[in-house]
């Protein structure tokens, strides 16, 4: 895989009325061993460009493990500083579970939404297929940060080696506002390339995304092959935390890289 295959340029992209033939494209990406049921999504950012999401499956592992390609799609985005989802074409009809974790994003009902498997496909609003919404204003202030949009959450770590710090960063990037209990992750691949990825909290809780699956989907759009070759990785997250992410990190990470050295840090 490419990286080029998850990030489209805005040079190749003329209008929303793209995404559907980037779908079918973006299929062969999923990893999806235990359904075979492949989703991809494709959305369009206030830069541009395009971002490709798919859904990730891990044998042997609970359901709750699962990256559905709409959670791929806002992490990808994440990872490459876009702050707004404008539009995105899916090639069937999100999930209740991905119409929630939607909602985490600043004027999320009127983000534009096409299923390319229905018969008559057209861009509608969020808004018609979660029509009494609960999301982050309810719960948040109007101030608060929201997916996509920058925020630094102010963790230290005294002395942290390279791998350390990735995760240091993530873990101040993460968006945490439910629990204040922020957490981030950072791999190292068997070539030395490193890979990071932030928590994602939902206002309904279950839709979470956890730190190590934004860093897999890092692994992944960037590249990366068998998760075999993940040689080390590193969780901080924060001291006292009542969310922890520990042990469902080093379950995951047992599961698809065995032989991967896994270290966890909390920060101040």
């Amino acid at each position: 895989m490419e990286q080029s295959r998850f990030v489209i340029p805005a040079s190749e992209v003329e209008s929303r009325e793209a995404l559907p033939s980037l779908v079918s494209s973006s299929e062969p990406l999923v990893r999806t061993p235990i359904s075979n049921f492949n989703v991809a999504a494709v959305g369009l950012g206030a830069s541009g460009r395009a971002f490709v999401g798919v859904n990730i499956e891990f044998p042997g592992l609970p359901f709750h493990h699962t990256i559905h390609a709409e959670q791929f799609l806002l992490t990808n985005m994440s990872l490459h500083a876009e702050t707004t989802l404008h539009s995105f074409a899916v090639s069937a009809a999100p999930c209740g579970h991905c119409r929630q974790f939607l909602q985490e994003l600043r004027h999320a009902p009127d983000v534009q939404i096409l299923i390319t498997s229905d018969p008559n496909p057209s861009f509608t609003p969020l808004s018609h297929l979660l029509s009494h919404h609960f999301g982050p204003h309810d719960l948040l202030p109007q101030s608060e940060p929201l997916l996509l949009e920058p925020r630094h959450n102010n963790l230290t770590l005294p002395n942290p080696n390279s791998l350390t710090l990735a995760a240091l960063e993530a873990a101040n990037a993460s968006h945490a506002p439910y629990s204040a209990c922020p957490s981030g992750v950072a791999l190292l691949d068997s070539k030395g390339a490193l890979y990071k990825g932030s928590y994602i909290e939902s206002a309904a809780y279950n839709p979470s995304l956890g730190p190590l699956q934004a860093a897999l989907v890092a692994f992944i759009s960037a590249g990366g092959g068998d998760y075999e070759d993940i040689a080390a990785a590193v969780l901080v997250e924060k001291e006292g935390a009542l969310i922890k992410q520990d042990h469902t990190a080093r379950l995951l990470l047992h599961s698809i890289a065995p032989l991967c050295r896994f270290e966890a840090f909390l920060a101040t």
